[in-house]
């Protein structure tokens, strides 16, 4: 370590933010003499509503050399193979978002042309019957993938529901066996270098003074280094994505065989999220408040729990958008200190893991070189604007004209990227490769059904089509058919790990 190595790095707040931050850092710095403190307050609580994450999260804790099946045991996880969408482009209107392909694309053309030309022929099967994940979601169903790439079980991904309260925990023995230092207390005051505005110390209530070469903020929405001290602007996104406002209530679990998916239903104002558990269903209302009460808000979310509440509801006011500049000076702002995008797609820990990644990739010494940071700030803020437009389209993408609050969305103005994604999507079936892989069926869920085909697939006769695609059908029912339910899967998981041994 050079005289310009960071030495110490302090992360203010906990959480699942403050304690991925810390278990990534010190597992890539364990060979180095790095000190690594993190601070927080078991005085101050955490939004702990994120329980729903996309397949990236595996990768993180694989790269920590996570156990899979202790992890599941001890977060009470669920497996994920997607999420389902009911009412969203209209009413009575159901499809998922799988994690996994749709069909297989031929001679270089995508998989939806082939769909939509049948459609347009007269076939009425739904675009989920060409995915694994979303059929074997809607069956209960789930196994691991194979790692034979020419079994058809290997063509599907997956992600977990989790407690977060619990994974933050688990995060913080692993981190605190890795020599991470905990120290309990709250920030009361900040010293700032005179010359160049970096932070140098902060000073906790209890009047202990921490010195830092970096500091990362994980204090949540309120900001505590990146806002109130650096003052780093936030862009407002508040008039594309109107909900400001959720409501959360864990219930008991139902009689039900467990979904393997997350539910987000569409709202009067918003949208209901159900996320199952082993131990309880996680329940939330995002909604408008220009649109819907509280108490509105309120009775909707309970009059649709399926199991009886087990705590009182609990109230979150938000605005969407994101820091222009996550990183500022010495300090970095990860997860809802640097931004906040609703949890529609499930992207908020994996906003998370993407800050920390990019750290990782560009972790600074003391000269804090600006070329550095910009370029931190440049590709984080891309992602953060590329999900941000995909939750966007989810609400302009709706054909609805039974609430205020849907028919404003419909009529809305869009960000200039999105509008022209959406048009060359509608005209085409184009779907830009720098989008997410199931961007088509996500748009097409939505309603938004290209006018076109590509002309490449008329090499190919109707019934040729047809047949193929009843091939794929079949071939999915049939692999469905011989996986285990998830419930049971988790149960033989359970069976199997030895619980009773600490991480």
């Amino acid at each position: 370590m050079n005289q310009h190595s960071i030495k110490k790095i302090v992360i203010v707040g906990g959480g699942t933010a403050g304690w991925m931050t810390a278990a990534a850092l010190a597992k890539k710095f364990l060979p180095i003499n790095m000190d690594i403190v993190l601070v927080e307050s078991e005085a101050i609580g955490t939004v702990g509503v994120g329980e729903s994450t996309i397949p990236h999260i595996r990768g993180f804790n694989e790269y920590l050399g996570i156990d899979e099946s202790f992890f599941i045991a001890e977060t009470k996880a669920t497996f994920k193979l997607g999420i389902a969408f009911k009412h969203w482009g209209q009413l009575g209107n159901d499809y998922i978002h799988p994690f996994g392909p749709l069909g297989h694309d031929i001679n270089g053309v995508e998989f939806h042309h082939y769909w939509l030309r049948m459609q347009q022929e007269g076939s009425k099967y739904p675009l989920d019957n060409y995915s694994m994940a979303a059929m074997a979601a809607r069956a209960g169903k789930f196994q691991h993938p194979s790692t034979d790439s020419m079994s058809l079980l290997s063509n599907y991904n997956y992600a977990f529901h989790f407690d977060a309260a619990l994974y933050a925990k688990y995060l913080r023995r692993y981190a605190e066996a890795i020599n991470v230092k905990r120290i309990e207390g709250i920030v009361a005051a900040t010293n700032l270098n005179s010359d160049n505005g970096f932070i140098e110390s902060i000073r906790l209530d209890s009047g202990i003074t921490l010195g830092g070469d970096l500091f990362i903020d994980c204090t949540g929405f309120k900001g505590i280094l990146i806002d109130k001290v650096l003052n780093a602007k936030f862009e407002d996104w508040s008039h594309w994505l109107r909900c400001d406002k959720a409501i959360a209530v864990p219930c008991a679990l139902s009689e039900e065989k467990l979904t393997p998916y997350t539910q987000a239903t569409a709202q009067q104002a918003g949208w209901q999220w159900r996320i199952p558990l082993q131990h309880r269903t996680g329940n939330g209302h995002v909604y408008a408040s220009d649109y819907l009460s509280d108490d509105e808000a309120a009775a909707i979310l309970l009059k649709n729990l399926d199991g009886e509440p087990l705590a009182e509801p609990k109230f979150f006011t938000f605005k969407a958008g994101q820091r222009k500049q996550n990183w500022e000076k010495n300090c970095v702002a990860i997860g809802l200190s640097g931004g906040f995008l609703e949890p529609l797609e499930s992207t908020s820990i994996y906003l998370i893991q993407v800050g920390i990644q990019k750290l990782l990739d560009f972790f600074p010494d003391k000269n804090f070189a600006k070329a550095n940071s910009a370029e931190f700030n440049r590709q984080l803020d891309e992602e953060y604007v590329r999900i941000r437009d995909f939750i966007i389209m989810h609400y302009k993408e709706n054909a609805r004209e039974d609430s205020p609050f849907w028919m404003d969305c419909k009529n809305m103005s869009v960000p200039d990227a999105l509008a022209q994604r959406q048009k060359l999507f509608k005209s085409t079936g184009y779907v830009d490769h720098q989008q997410y892989g199931v961007y088509a069926a996500v748009c097409i869920g939505q309603g938004l059904i290209p006018d076109v085909y590509d002309f490449k697939i008329n090499a190919f006769s109707h019934h040729k089509i047809a047949a193929y695609l009843e091939k794929i059908h079949g071939n999915i029912n049939a692999a469905v058919a011989s996986m285990p339910f998830a419930q049971d899967y988790i149960n033989r998981i359970l069976a199997n790990t030895n619980q009773g041994k600490p991480l």
